[in-house]
């Protein structure tokens, strides 16, 4: 399987997971303060997603630097041996290792980035229903 190939089946396979809608108002109606308008995150989702950018990260650093040391060899042997695409070569090294390092900081900024909002959500999902716990006690008193 190519990269390509492997690429699009987790593009469309992320693509199924999100149900979200931007840009839009839910099929049932209306916008403004109905139940239907509120913005639902599902933990397991962003766990899911966060899992598989971990797993890419961990995958491509250690598949994205196989070839490294080898076409860095290469590259020092052509251009002792006075080769022209010796340095050409080495251009190709640098060039892959820059956007290899790259990919690897938005894989890891992506996985810790879900990783904390999930943790926050939490956060505020416990926050909230706490603060709802109080209104609800006085409530009871005040009847």
């Amino acid at each position: 399987m190519t990269f390509e190939q492997e690429w699009a089946g987790l593009r469309a396979a992320a693509a199924k997971r999100i149900a979200m809608q931007t840009n839009s108002i839910p099929a049932e109606g209306g916008g403004g303060g109905g139940a239907g308008s509120d913005l639902v995150v599902n933990r397991d989702d962003l766990g899911a997603i966060g899992n598989d950018a971990y797993d890419l990260l961990g995958r491509l650093a250690k598949e994205g630097d196989i070839a490294r040391s080898s076409t860095f060899d290469a590259a020092t042997a052509l251009t002792n041996g006075n080769f022209v695409s010796g340095s050409a070569v080495l251009k190709v090294h640098d060039f892959w290792q820059t956007h290899l390092k790259t990919l690897l900081d938005a894989c890891a900024q992506i996985s810790n980035h879900l990783d904390y909002s999930k943790a926050q959500h939490a956060k505020d999902e416990a926050k909230i229903e706490g603060d709802l716990m109080r209104i609800s006690v006085l409530t009871e008193y005040m009847k």
